[in-house]
C-alpha cells in the first residue's frame, strides 16, 4: 500500500509530477496547499534509536505519534478516517515535536514542551487515564491501579490498562511510565522491549533488568 495520501496525489496530478518523490521536491505546490488551508495534518519523520517515528499535527497541536512497530500506511489512513483526508507530507510543520523527540533521545530533555491535540481521545475515561499518566515525571513510573485511582475509577486497572494501550501520542504522553504492580513492566503498543529501552533511558529501570 502506497503512504501518499489523497491529497497528496491531487497536488502531484496538478504539478505533473511523475510519483510521489517527485511530489516531495514540489515544496512549491506543497507550500501553496499549506498556505491555502488545505492542509489539516501535517506529518514527518523523526529518526531514533529504535527507528523512524511518525509525527503528525494539526492546528492545535502534535495529534499522533506512530511508533516503529506500526504501520504508517495504517496510521494515515486512521487519521484520514478519523479526522480528515488532507493530510500531506510537510516535516516543517512537525519541526518542533521532531526536535523535542530527538532532545529526549539524545538525553538532552526530560519533559515536552508540545501543544497537543487531542482529537483522537475522546472517551472521558480515557482522556482522564492519559491526562493523569502525563503528569507522571521523568524517571518515575506508577502501576495501573494507581493511574485508575487517579483517573477516578481505582478498581478499573484493566480499562486503564486499555486506554493506555490506545494513546495516539506515545513518549510525549509516557504511557511507558506505568507498570505492573508486582514490578514488571507489562504491555506496551510499541513493543515490551521498547518499553524496557524508555524506561532504562529515564532511568527506572536499571541496565540489565
Amino acid at each position: 500500500m502506497s503512504r501518499e495520501t489523497t491529497l497528496e496525489r491531487a497536488l502531484r496530478a496538478e504539478a505533473e509530477v511523475p510519483d510521489a518523490d517527485g511530489l516531495a521536491a514540489s515544496v512549491g505546490v506543497a507550500g501553496r496547499a499549506d498556505a491555502e488551508g488545505l492542509v489539516e495534518i501535517a506529518y514527518g519523520l523523526a529518526d531514533t534509536p529504535l527507528g523512524a517515528m511518525l509525527v503528525a499535527g494539526t492546528r492545535r497541536g502534535l495529534v499522533r505519534v506512530g511508533l516503529p512497530r506500526e504501520s504508517f500506511d495504517d496510521v494515515l489512513a486512521g487519521l484520514a478516517a478519523e479526522l480528515s483526508p488532507r493530510i500531506l507530507e510537510l516535516p516543517s510543520r512537525v519541526d518542533e515535536a521532531r526536535r523535542e523527540l530527538d532532545e529526549y533521545f539524545s538525553g538532552d530533555r526530560t519533559r515536552f514542551d508540545l501543544l497537543l491535540d487531542r482529537a483522537l481521545i475522546t472517551q472521558p475515561f480515557r482522556s482522564s487515564v492519559l491526562e493523569a499518566t502525563s503528569e507522571v515525571p521523568f524517571g518515575q513510573a506508577i502501576t495501573y491501579g494507581e493511574v485508575a485511582a487517579r483517573a477516578g475509577s481505582p478498581r478499573a486497572h484493566r480499562a486503564a490498562g486499555s486506554a493506555l494501550g490506545a494513546n495516539p501520542i506515545p513518549i510525549v504522553i509516557p504511557c511507558h511510565r506505568v507498570v505492573r504492580s508486582g514490578g514488571a513492566v507489562g504491555q506496551y503498543g510499541g513493543g515490551r522491549e521498547m518499553k524496557e529501552y524508555l524506561l532504562r533511558h529515564e532511568g527506572w529501570l536499571a541496565d540489565g533488568e
